[in-house]
C-alpha cells in the first residue's frame, strides 16, 4: 500500500521524485501507457527490478479451465485472461560490465514524470554503481494515440565523472516470467508461457518476434527498429532466439558525451492471419512509424492530445488535488478507450491484470458517459464490438432458455467468463446498461448511420430478453424475478429496482427505435405486436416501495430484512466479502456498492426531490462501499439531495482510488470506472448534468471549498462550455446552432451570440444522513 503521498500535486504532471520499491507495481500501474490498442505498464526501462512485468495487446487472451467444486448446466467451461506479450520496452544497461540495477549501488536522484499534455512518461535517475561509475539516465517513452500500432522509447546515457564503458541492451522479450495470475493452479499452468514461438528476426538495427497462443489460437507479432547515436566507434550487434531478438549498442563515454537509442516498436495480432502476413503488418506500422520519426511521433501527441483537453478538460479551482486527480482521471481513461477499435474497454484498461483484462457493466455505466461528451468516436467503438459479440449473447441466452441476447458479466472475447451465477450470470442489468449506453450516444451524436447499423439490433434484442425473463402478474404488473443488481451484496432478488427501471428505458427504447427504423426492424423480425408488448412491459413495470418507511426498495421485501450488525463489525473486517458468508449478506439490510441509489442517478425522472431525500437517507447508513464504483454514485446523489460536504469527499475518494491507492489493490491496474466516476462526479453531481432523451438539464451546486468548476460537453456537433461559481452559473455555446437547456428547471435558449448567466439557488437545508460505523469516507 502507498502509505504516504507519492506524487507531487501538480496541475498538468504526476511526478514521482523517488523511488520506493515496495509499491514499485502500484507506480507500474500509474504510469502505465496506452492508446486502448496498446498497454505498456510503467515498468522501469531496464526491465528490473519491478513488481508487474506488463505489456498487453486488447483482445489477446489465453484460455484456461474453470474451476467448480459441483457442475451445473450452464456453467461456462472456460476463462479468459489477459496475457503479458512479447515486452519491447525493455533497454537493459551495463555501465563498465556491471547491471544497472537500482537494487544494488547508490541510487543518487530518480524522477518519473507523467505529462497528461504531452502524453509522455519521462524518466530522469542518476545512480552510482558498486565500484563507483556514476551515470545519468534520460528517458521518454510514448504509446501513440496517432498510430495505434507504434510505441516508442528514447533512451539515453551520459557519465558523470569519468570514462565509461556503456552497453544497452535493447530487446524484445517474449513469456517472461510473472507473479501466479490466481490461486487456481489449473489456470496457472494454462498460463505459464502461453506463447509458441514461430518466427524470431535480428538483422542490423531491425528485430522481430511472431509467437502463437497455444489454447485461444492467436498469433502475436512485435517489430523493432532502432536510430542509434554517440561516440565514433559506438558498434551495434543483432542476434535473437525464439523468446528474445536482442540489439546490443556498445560505447565508450566521456564525461559531456552521451549514447542516445530511439526505439520503435510495433504491435499487431490476429486470431486469423498467417504468419506472413503478420510479420508485414508490424513491418509496415515501423515503416510509417519512421516516416514520422521520434520527433514527429511525439508532435503528433501533443497535438491529439491538445484536442482532446480542448473539448475535455475540467477546471476546478480550491482543490489542486482534485484538480490533478481529474486531469489524470481522464487521461487514463482516454488512453483505454481512444484506439480500442472493435474491443472492448477493460475494467482495468490495458494498465494491469487485476480482474483477467475482462471488460464488466462498468464499461457502459461508468466510461462510456465521460466519452460520450468529450471522445464521442471511442463510443461507438466500444458499442460496436458489443454488437460483434451478440452471436455469443444470442447463444446464451437459448442456453439459459430466453430470447434475445444475454450479454455477459465478464468477458474478453464476448462469451461468459463468470463462473459464480449470483454475481454473474444473474446481474442481467448489464443488457440494459449496454442499451442505455446505446441511447446515450445516439441522443449526444445524433448519429443515426450508428443507430440503424448497430444501435438498433442491440436495442432489439436486450429489449428481447427482458419480455422473456419476466411476466405479468394477475394486476397485470411486469416483474423481473430471480436477478441481482448492482449491489453484489444483495443476489438473486425479485423486483430490484435499477434492474426494472433500466430494464423499462431499454423496452421503450427499442420500440421507439424501432418506430424510427421501419426496414432495419422487418429485417430483425420486430413487427407491431412484438414492439407493443414491450410497451406494455415498460409501463406495467414494477417498482417495490415502502409506503411504510416512504422509501423505494432496494428490491421486493429488502425492507423487511434484517440490518446488517455494524456495531459488531470490526474495521479490518471490511470488505465483508472477504469475511463474511455471502448467504449471510444475502439475507440482510448491507449494501455493497450503490444501487437503489444508482437507480436515482440514472432513472431520475422516476423520483421527485423528496423521494431522492429519503431514499438517500435511508441507504446511506446501510451502503459500506466495498466497491471502487460506489463512491462516484453517492457523490452525484449526494450533490443533487443537498449534501455538498459530503459529496465532496465521495468526489475526492473516487478521484484518488489509484494516486492514493485508496483500495489497495492499485498494483493490479487502475480502477478505470472509478476514474471515470470521479469526471461524473464533478459534471452531473456539482454540474448537475442530466441527459434524457432530447433534454439536458443542469442544477450546478459547488461545495464550500470550490470558487470554480469549469467543463465542456460535445452535443449534437455543438460545444458547450459550463462554468460554475458558488453564485452563478455561465453557459457558453462555443460553436452549432441553438441549444436548449434546463437551469434548475428553467428553460434556457443558448446561441454563439453570446452566453448565458443564471444564478445558483441555495441547497434545501437537510440533516447530513449516517454513514456505517468506520466506512464515512475521508474528511476533506
Amino acid at each position: 500500500m502507498i502509505a504516504q503521498r507519492s506524487y507531487a500535486v501538480e496541475p498538468w504532471t504526476v511526478r514521482e521524485t523517488g523511488l520506493d520499491l515496495d509499491v514499485l507495481a502500484q507506480s507500474e500501474s500509474v504510469f502505465a501507457l496506452s492508446n486502448g490498442h496498446v498497454g505498456w505498464r510503467g515498468n522501469l526501462d531496464e526491465g528490473e527490478p519491478h513488481g508487474l512485468p506488463g505489456s498487453y495487446l486488447n483482445g489477446v487472451h489465453e484460455l484456461h479451465p474453470l474451476p467448480y467444486a459441483e457442475a451445473g448446466y450452464g456453467y461456462p467451461e472456460s476463462g479468459q485472461t489477459v496475457i503479458n506479450v512479447t515486452n519491447g520496452k525493455v533497454l537493459r544497461l551495463l555501465v563498465d560490465d556491471e547491471p544497472f540495477d537500482l537494487r544494488y549501488g547508490r541510487l543518487v536522484a530518480h524522477e518519473r514524470t507523467l505529462d497528461l499534455r504531452r502524453g509522455v512518461l519521462e524518466r530522469v535517475c542518476e545512480w552510482t554503481s558498486p565500484a563507483g561509475s556514476t551515470i545519468r539516465v534520460r528517458s521518454t517513452r510514448l504509446v501513440s494515440l496517432t498510430q495505434r500500432a507504434v510505441a516508442a522509447v528514447a533512451y539515453e546515457v551520459e557519465p558523470v565523472d569519468s570514462r565509461t564503458r556503456v552497453v544497452i541492451q535493447s530487446e524484445l522479450v517474449a513469456n517472461e516470467s510473472l507473479p501466479e495470475p490466481n490461486g487456481d493452479p489449473r489456470a496457472a499452468r494454462a498460463l505459464k508461457s502461453p506463447l509458441e514461438p514461430e518466427e524470431d528476426f535480428a538483422d542490423g538495427l531491425r528485430l522481430r518476434l511472431v509467437h502463437r497462443t497455444r489454447r485461444s489460437g492467436l498469433r502475436v507479432a512485435v517489430a523493432a527498429d532502432h536510430t542509434v547515436s554517440g561516440p565514433e566507434r559506438t558498434t551495434t550487434s543483432a542476434e535473437s532466439n525464439v523468446d528474445v531478438a536482442r540489439l546490443t549498442v556498445t560505447s565508450v563515454l566521456e564525461p559531456g558525451q552521451r549514447l542516445r537509442v530511439e526505439k520503435l516498436v510495433a504491435h499487431g495480432w490476429s486470431g486469423t492471419r498467417s504468419r506472413p502476413a503478420m510479420s508485414d503488418q508490424v513491418e509496415a506500422a515501423l515503416a510509417a512509424a519512421a516516416h514520422s520519426g521520434w520527433a514527429g511521433l511525439l508532435g503528433e501527441q501533443r497535438a491529439y492530445l491538445d484536442d482532446f483537453w480542448a473539448r475535455a478538460d475540467v477546471e476546478v479551482d480550491g482543490d489542486e488535488e482534485i484538480q490533478q486527480a481529474v486531469r489524470f482521471a481522464l487521461f487514463h481513461v482516454l488512453q483505454a478507450g481512444a484506439r480500442a477499435e472493435g474491443r472492448a474497454i477493460p475494467a482495468k484498461g490495458l494498465t494491469g491484470s487485476g480482474y483477467d483484462g475482462h471488460a464488466f457493466w462498468d464499461t457502459e455505466t461508468f466510461v462510456l458517459p465521460l466519452l460520450t461528451y468529450t471522445a464521442p468516436d471511442a463510443v461507438a467503438q466500444a458499442l460496436r464490438w458489443r454488437h460483434s459479440t451478440l452471436p455469443a449473447a444470442r447463444e446464451r441466452a437459448a442456453q439459459l432458455g430466453l430470447s434475445g441476447a444475454a450479454f455477459p458479466w465478464r468477458t474478453i472475447e464476448g462469451s461468459e467468463g463468470s463462473a459464480y451465477w449470483p454475481a454473474g450470470t444473474a446481474a442481467f442489468h448489464v443488457n440494459a446498461d449496454i442499451a442505455d449506453a446505446v441511447t446515450r450516444y445516439t441522443a449526444a451524436t445524433g448519429d443515426t448511420g450508428f443507430e440503424r447499423d448497430a444501435g438498433l439490433e442491440l436495442l432489439v434484442e436486450t429489449a428481447r430478453l427482458w419480455r422473456s425473463l419476466g411476466h405479468h402478474d394477475h394486476e397485470g404488473a411486469f416483474h423481473l424475478d430471480g436477478v441481482t443488481g448492482p449491489d453484489e451484496y444483495s443476489a438473486i432478488a425479485d423486483d430490484n429496482t435499477y434492474t426494472n427501471l433500466m430494464a423499462r428505458k431499454n423496452l421503450l427504447a427499442a420500440a421507439d427505435a424501432v418506430r424510427r427504423h421501419p426496414e432495419q426492424a422487418e429485417r430483425l423480425g420486430v413487427d407491431d405486436e412484438e414492439s407493443a408488448a414491450w410497451r406494455d412491459a415498460a409501463e406495467a413495470m414494477y417498482v417495490p416501495y415502502n409506503h411504510e418507511l416512504g422509501v423505494h426498495e432496494q428490491h421486493a421485501g429488502f425492507t423487511r430484512y434484517q440490518r446488517w450488525d455494524f456495531a459488531a463489525t470490526r474495521p479490518d473486517q471490511y470488505p465483508l466479502l472477504l469475511h463474511f458468508p455471502y448467504f449471510d449478506l444475502y439475507r440482510k439490510q448491507v449494501v455493497k456498492q450503490a444501487d437503489l441509489v444508482l437507480a436515482m442517478y440514472t432513472c431520475g425522472s422516476h423520483f421527485d426531490d423528496e423521494q431522492i431525500a429519503r431514499n438517500f437517507a435511508y441507504y446511506e447508513p446501510l451502503t459500506v462501499r466495498d466497491s471502487s464504483l460506489s463512491a462516484c454514485v453517492q457523490a452525484v446523489v449526494a450533490a443533487q439531495a443537498g449534501h455538498l460536504g459530503l459529496a465532496y469527499d465521495y468526489t475526492a475518494e473516487a478521484a484518488l482510488m489509484d494516486l492514493a491507492d485508496l483500495e489497495h489493490n492499485t498494483r493490479d491496474g487502475l480502477h478505470i470506472a472509478s476514474l471515470a466516476g470521479a469526471w461524473m462526479a464533478l459534471v452531473a453531481g456539482f454540474g448537475g448534468l442530466r441527459h434524457d432523451g432530447d433534454a439536458v438539464r443542469f442544477a450546478p451546486r459547488l461545495p464550500a471549498r470550490f470558487s470554480r468548476l469549469a467543463f465542456s460537453l460535445q452535443l449534437l456537433g455543438r460545444r458547450l462550455r459550463v462554468e460554475i461559481t458558488p453564485e452563478k452559473a455561465t453557459y457558453t455555446l462555443l460553436s452549432g446552432p441553438p441549444l436548449r437547456i434546463g437551469h434548475h428547471g428553467e428553460p434556457v435558449t443558448l446561441s454563439t451570440d453570446g452566453p448565458a448567466v443564471r444564478t445558483v439557488p441555495t441547497a434545501a437545508d437537510r440533516p447530513a444522513p449516517a454513514q456505517p460505523p468506520h466506512r464515512r469516507p475521508n474528511d476533506r
